[in-house]
């Protein structure tokens, strides 16, 4: 098949957890025999990184697309692009990542593409937008429901949100995780960071993530393990800098910025826990990242962290700084029940959690109904 890509920043990237889904299904794709081409934005990498300029990437094409490189405009011009380049090519599945993007469905749909939404999360809900962007979101989600052949979700939750909302059947297809290698420490050393010496959050630095209430809970608990809040701000410099402002006075409390590569990777494979203590996700794939590395996690109780971990991660109460404290500081008291956790993590999740099933499903479903 030709397969189109849309609504992601760019691959190869870690932006963000779609740009790992789409890397991971396009070139997943393209071993399989089938052609695949990523619209990639143009514009500045969230980090504010030089943006790698390539035309192929492991077989798969890129094209970047106008982008109008403004707070809340470089989502939406770069969507509008892909779609119209997308649905004039000779592409058979145009496959658009995110509800923003679906808004403009609507051309490939009138095109005579078929139309493939996956809904990462409830977009429209997050923290971070204003009324015309929660407008734009939550009127891409109603486009997908009207133009897109098929949708899929990653949680149950979302799927029977789906059903309930608009009467409209979705395909659960969760994420996909791979086993990971542990490294050695020898990048993060420029933190003065040690084997076990840390608990590590490691995501967006958006509000709906919950690193306000990590900072509070750990700031009234006496421990020499370090805080490492590793990532970017995603249109949340503001926040950013209240978490920064919020922490300031705990010299324990470290802000690396955007990480990728080696530095990521030691991240996850000396952390002492990974705290997730997020209000409102898709499907963390830094979650499934950080069971994959055998951390110990601890997490909120919403359902698309809580339907990921089952028993064998430590779950708090969503918002609750206090529940979030007594865990952590519980945890830190004894280490013989993280070493549990860490020791049944890895084979879990990556047995739980298959790239090649997804993809598997995923061209199944591209296969399914034909316009």
């Amino acid at each position: 098949m030709k397969i189109a890509m849309l609504g992601h920043k760019r691959i190869p990237s870690r932006e963000g957890g779609i740009e790992v889904v789409v890397e991971e299904l396009s070139t997943r794709m393209v071993e399989l025999g089938h052609s695949v081409t990523c619209y990639n934005r143009k514009g500045k990498h969230v980090a504010g990184v030089k943006v790698d300029k390539r035309n192929e990437y492991k077989g798969v094409e890129i094209v970047g697309v106008p982008t109008i490189d403004w707070k809340g405009f470089a989502a939406l011009t770069s969507s509008f692009f892909a779609c119209v380049k997308a649905g004039v090519s000779k592409t058979d599945v145009i496959h658009i990542h995110a509800e923003g993007p679906a808004f403009f469905s609507f051309i490939p749909h009138l095109l005579k593409k078929k139309v493939v939404v996956t809904v990462h999360g409830l977009d429209w809900d997050r923290a971070k937008w204003g009324r015309f962007a929660s407008w734009y979101i939550k009127s891409g989600e109603k486009n997908a429901v009207k133009y897109a052949d098929e949708i899929v979700v990653l949680s149950q939750g979302v799927k029977n949100y789906f059903w309930e909302n608009y009467k409209r059947e979705t395909k659960f297809i969760p994420n996909g995780v791979n086993r990971s290698e542990k490294k050695e420490i020898k990048e993060i050393k420029k933190w003065g960071l040690e084997k076990d010496g840390y608990v590590l959050y490691l995501g967006r630095i958006v509000p709906e993530k919950g690193e306000h209430y990590l900072i509070q809970a750990y700031k009234n608990i006496k421990t020499k393990k370090k805080l490492v809040i590793a990532g970017e701000s995603s249109d949340t410099q503001g926040y950013m800098s209240e978490l920064k402002e919020q922490a300031k006075a705990d010299g324990r409390i470290i802000f690396t910025g955007f990480v990728q590569g080696r530095a990521l990777e030691e991240l996850y494979s000396n952390a002492l826990i990974y705290c997730l203590p997020s209000d409102l996700e898709g499907m963390p794939l830094s979650l499934l990242e950080a069971m994959s590395y055998g951390n110990c996690c601890l997490v909120s109780n919403i359902a698309e962290c809580s339907e990921v971990v089952e028993d064998k991660a430590v779950v708090f109460e969503k918002s609750s700084v206090e529940d979030l404290k007594e865990k952590l500081e519980w945890l830190l008291n004894h280490e013989d029940v993280i070493e549990k956790y860490k020791n049944n993590a890895t084979e879990f999740i990556t047995s739980k959690y298959s790239w090649d099933d997804v993809v598997e499903k995923t061209l199944r479903l591209y296969g399914e109904k034909k316009r």
